[in-house]
């Protein structure tokens, strides 16, 4: 069964700033209120509250990525700008990014030419857990941000000559905002601050989210069919609400010019003729637990 086209669906296309801004008031208000739990709680309640925080900084992903495609809202602009500024918290460069997910779409599941398999998926227990684990993620970012400080981005193929110079000036602006924000944070309000209220949340959390992602092609076809390369997963609504619809993933990756608000739209289109429709992140992990012993 093939997919429709892509002038089949592009009924589904409209970007909307409405949309777009009201889900990122949704997910700012998520980060107030989560933000002041970590503010009042009180003694050891505080980790809770971190995890928490944590959560809700790290599925900033969502906006992140959805702005790399210019869909979360109509205007080009505020897809820039909000796009930048949430990737921050998790040393994401949205400049960089957009390159690295561009490459990603053009070449999914190719071994050699999807940058999302130079880490390939675990195949081992010990690997598993060092993915989920976060280790390989964060050494990826740090050694990002090193090579646009010296300017050099030759290591990476998706990032063309005439594009370097843009994504090493935003490499250098992030790390000055962050390093520099950590720094005033803990003058005016204490060392611990950053520690509380970035650092932590994130170490804490960046985990789920790796869980959360080796789910969107992890044991899918390494073909070219976008039924079969890419996964969905049927969640909670509040997974979807914090994800931006992200889980209908194979959805977006067949017509990523569909913004997020229409993804729900487009599964019921597509949901008979997907070859990867998994009921929830927990059974997924399950069963590829049970694959990796095996």
């Amino acid at each position: 069964m093939e997919a429709p086209s892509a002038t089949e669906m592009k009924g589904l296309a409209g970007r909307s700033d409405t949309e777009g801004w009201r889900q990122l008031a949704i997910h700012a208000a998520l980060l107030l209120a989560t933000g002041t739990l970590v503010a009042l709680a009180p003694g050891w309640w505080v980790v809770p509250a971190m995890l928490l925080l944590g959560i809700v900084q790290a599925a900033l992903f969502a906006p992140f990525h959805e702005t790399s495609h210019y869909t979360a809202f109509a205007s080009r602009r505020a897809n820039a700008a909000i796009g930048w500024l949430s990737g921050l918290p998790a040393l994401y460069n949205w400049h960089f990014y957009q390159l690295y997910h561009t490459a990603h779409h053009r070449f999914t599941q190719d071994p050699e030419r999807d940058p999302e398999l130079a880490t390939p998926p675990p195949t081992t227990l010990d690997g598993y857990l060092l993915r989920v684990l976060s280790i390989p993620y964060w050494r990826f970012r740090l050694t990002v941000l090193a090579a646009g400080l010296r300017c050099d981005l030759s290591a990476y193929p998706y990032i063309g000559e005439a594009q370097a110079p843009r994504v090493i000036r935003s490499i250098r602006a992030e790390v000055a905002v962050m390093a520099g924000g950590a720094l005033v944070s803990a003058a005016l309000f204490g060392w611990a601050t950053p520690f509380l209220f970035w650092v932590l949340p994130q170490l804490m959390a960046q985990p789920l989210l790796r869980l959360y992602l080796l789910a969107e092609h992890t044991g899918c076809s390494t073909d070219r069919n976008g039924l079969t390369n890419t996964r969905t997963v049927l969640t909670s609504p509040l997974i979807r609400l914090l994800m931006w619809n992200m889980p209908y993933h194979a959805e977006h990756h067949l017509y990523p010019f569909i913004p997020f608000h229409r993804l729900g739209d487009a599964h019921r289109v597509l949901k008979e003729r997907l070859g990867y429709l998994q009921p929830g992140y927990a059974r997924f992990h399950r069963d590829y637990i049970r694959t990796l012993r095996a």
